[in-house]
């Protein structure tokens, strides 16, 4: 007697799925994310900048020190002590020396505060501190 299904099972190719790449291609996409994600830097609070003519844009920033109107500062989206801005832009500037200072400081800020936080980078040895402001443009 002939046996049909065995037969049947011998002449069929076995399928096999080779999920290797798509793994990869799912890690590289992954890196990709998380690579381009890491430029960009804020404050981590929403603040609201003054207004000027005569604003250009900085390219080259390294570190971001937000000032708010409740007269709070924030590093990497973090609270600090005005006490811990110098440590904080040192480190920083370790990672980056010809890197820029930004203060984006809110309009309701205390100017005292953001003398204080100016004061605080160029001792921590920030050659290019600055104070961003919104154009009056609205570019």
């Amino acid at each position: 007697m002939l046996n049909i299904s065995a037969a049947r099972r011998a002449n069929q190719k076995t399928l096999e799925l080779n999920i290797a790449p798509l793994i990869d291609m799912v890690f590289i996409l992954l890196i990709f994310f998380l690579v381009t994600t890491s430029f960009l830097k804020e404050t981590g609070v929403d603040i609201s900048r003054p207004t000027a003519s005569t604003a250009a844009a900085k390219t080259k920033t390294t570190i971001l020190i937000g000032v708010t109107r409740e007269n709070t500062i924030h590093i990497d989206r973090r609270q600090v002590d005005i006490r811990a801005v110098r440590a904080n832009v040192e480190r920083a500037l370790a990672e980056n020396p010809d890197g820029n200072v930004v203060i984006v400081a809110d309009q309701d800020s205390r100017t005292g505060l953001v003398i204080n936080v100016m004061d605080a980078c160029k001792l921590a040895g920030a050659q290019n501190v600055a104070i961003a402001a919104d154009r009056g443009d609205g570019k």
